[in-house]
């Protein structure tokens, strides 16, 4: 894609996104074509899941498979199986720069494993069970029951034995430390800070049209 083309995609997206100004959103698109191999040809790339998890693990680590395709979803808006330029961008600025209400409402839609608008007690057991097994536990489940039952009565505010966004997001306003209780979905600073170092200073030129 040539260097024009990214400019005025960056206006428009930059018009339409909080966080990143539109030399910032500029920087993103590039980074996007770079990724895909499309930064001075006209070859047809996608960034599918399969790439996507990979930025998610190489650039940000995350490594849970089940929190990765859910990392996915969130991003893909539109649900056609693929992260576009400007789901990129939209979904960087909360991934590394949102606010405490954009995360909430980020987190808890990578927790909501059915879609349902609700975190079952099963979903919470899923999720906590496959974090659990990245670090070398065979079955974890036993000693991890108890832990989700109590979880999931101190969070559940208006007891109905599963959390809604109001219960989830009451909950991190009264204790911030459980945005991720269930799972890393989000980068720590250091992998932020890293990435937009890199991202933002990078000085490459692109061929005019």
């Amino acid at each position: 894609m040539s260097k024009r083309l990214i400019q005025n995609l960056a206006k428009v997206i930059s018009k339409q996104v909080d966080h990143f100004n539109p030399t910032e959103v500029e920087s993103l698109i590039r980074e996007y074509y770079t990724i895909l191999g499309q930064t001075t040809t006209t070859g047809k790339s996608t960034m599918d899941e399969r790439k996507f998890r990979s930025i998610l693990a190489n650039e940000f680590g995350l490594t849970s498979n089940t929190i990765m395709e859910r990392v996915f979803r969130t991003f893909d808006r539109d649900n056609d199986n693929i992260v576009s330029s400007k789901e990129w961008v939209e979904g960087l600025c909360v991934f590394l720069r949102g606010t405490l209400d954009e995360k909430i409402k980020y987190c808890f839609r990578v927790y909501d494993l059915s879609g349902d608008e609700y975190i079952a007690r099963e979903e919470i057991l899923l999720l906590v069970r496959n974090c659990l097994r990245l670090h070398g536990e065979e079955d974890p489940y036993d000693s991890i029951k108890d832990l989700v039952e109590i979880t999931l009565k101190r969070m559940d505010h208006d007891n109905d034995d599963r959390l809604s966004f109001e219960d989830y997001k009451k909950s991190v306003k009264e204790l911030n430390i459980v945005l991720e209780a269930f799972g890393k979905c989000l980068p720590n600073a250091t992998r932020i800070e890293l990435f937009e170092q890199r991202v933002f200073s990078n000085k490459k030129h692109y061929r005019s049209p």
